[in-house]
């Protein structure tokens, strides 16, 4: 896995001496754009080979939401890109694809239960609508207004993720502008001969590759600071007590939208835990704790799991970034127990940090003190943003898809330096 020597970086790598040195001595010292000019020329269906790992599941704009949950849940499938059927009540999309976007199982879980009113603070005005019994399912059935909502019909909310995909012929460079202009969590890939979906770039993934590079100029020169040096776009986090109940930690969950709230002791202020996107799938697993959510404690909850295990370390050492498709399930066996936060210290560098996620197939990680006491949060796509700067050397114009790549993120390339409408 390791690509490196004589591979698919190192080929890039000599590649980009040449070019930056040889043809342009005088930007030596321009690490950003050595730094680009060398994430151009990794194509990504050589050097991420775990693209195609996790099958394809797709959703079609009149599907409900009801149907779509458990069709997703059946299928142990993270999320699935929407179909437009050309329904006429829905805007015919810009895109010169089959897809207008991507929807994940839990947001439609979290956004069930936020519209339904049956989280802890919704309920008190509600009460009359719980009956106490049933599970998730059922409680779709009593709310048609909510379960039975078309899937097409959310286009225009938050929940929506746009559809912007690459090619496998594409390179690192594509995923990275996509991620870094979009907060999306997977960059679709298309079959060019027929645009249909065959696969997912994770940031898991991106992570993985990046990594790769470490020991390369380019790389260190970022990777290496201390995260105490870099200004998150999320070092605010989420919190819940552990004495707070599990509606109370899907609420705020569904407010971050950040993809993970912090649990915290009430009385010693330590990080005891998470409650993450990917544990929403219990609901529907355990019927018990969907039906006590408002009684059952977060501290109860996160240490209730039992089907993680930690993996054998010579699997993860030989995997790579094979196992990176796994995030794209909802029962995943390689995510940490949700009582086993991942952390980090400001005093940790940008490359400890990645190491460290990337070990442990998280999408994010705390930074604590030395007493464990919350101080942020460093999510995946907070790493990949750092590796994605503004500015691009005059000769890359891209051409074909890249062109179209940055008109749908509303980037252009004016003087040798990438514009985007924000």
């Amino acid at each position: 896995m390791k690509l490196l020597e004589g591979g698919v970086l190192k080929e890039a790598e000599e590649t980009i001496k040449a070019d930056h040195v040889g043809n342009n001595p005088e930007t030596d010292s321009d690490s950003a754009t050595a730094l680009q000019l060398f994430l151009d020329r990794i194509p990504i269906n050589n050097s991420i080979p775990g693209i195609k790992n996790s099958p394809v599941v797709e959703l079609k704009t009149g599907d409900t939401v009801k149907d779509a949950i458990e069709f997703l849940y059946s299928k142990n499938a993270f999320g699935a890109p929407i179909v437009d059927v050309l329904d006429p009540e829905i805007p015919l999309t810009r895109f010169p694809y089959r897809y207008i976007g991507f929807l994940d199982f839990a947001t439609l879980v979290l956004w069930s239960l936020q519209v339904c009113m049956c989280v802890y603070y919704a309920l008190l005005q509600n009460a009359s609508k719980e009956t106490g019994k049933g599970n998730f399912v059922s409680l779709l059935e009593k709310n048609p207004e909510t379960g039975h909502t078309k899937v097409g019909e959310l286009a225009k909310s938050f929940l929506w993720n746009p559809f912007f995909p690459v090619r496998l012929d594409d390179t690192l460079f594509h995923v990275l502008l996509l991620i870094s202009k979009h907060r999306i969590r997977v960059v679709p890939v298309i079959e060019q001969s027929n645009l249909k979906v065959t696969g997912f770039v994770t940031q898991n993934a991106v992570i993985q590759l990046l990594l790769q590079s470490d020991g390369l100029t380019w790389f260190d020169s970022i990777a290496e600071k201390p995260l105490s040096e870099f200004r998150f776009e999320n070092e605010s986090v989420s919190f819940v007590y552990g004495d707070e109940s599990i509606a109370d930690a899907l609420h705020v969950l569904f407010k971050s939208q950040t993809g993970a709230v912090a649990v915290i002791d009430r009385q010693t202020r330590m990080l005891i835990g998470s409650v993450r996107n990917g544990d929403v799938y219990l609901l529907l697993e355990n019927d018990k704790i969907f039906r006590d959510r408002k009684v059952v404690t977060v501290e109860e909850f996160i240490r209730i799991e039992t089907s993680n295990q930690d993996p054998d370390p010579t699997i993860e050492r030989d995997m790579g970034a094979l196992l990176s498709a796994g995030v794209l399930q909802l029962r995943n066996k390689y995510r940490p127990r949700m009582d086993s936060p991942v952390t980090n210290k400001k005093t940790d560098t940008l490359k400890e940090a990645m190491k460290n996620v990337a070990r442990t197939k998280s999408d994010f990680c705390f930074q604590v003190d030395d007493s464990q006491h919350l101080l942020g949060i460093l999510t995946l796509r907070d790493i990949i943003l750092q590796f994605s700067p503004p500015s691009m050397n005059s000769n890359i114009d891209g051409g074909g898809f890249f062109e179209t790549t940055l008109d749908l993120t509303g980037c252009q390339i004016k003087g040798g330096t990438l514009v985007c409408d924000h």
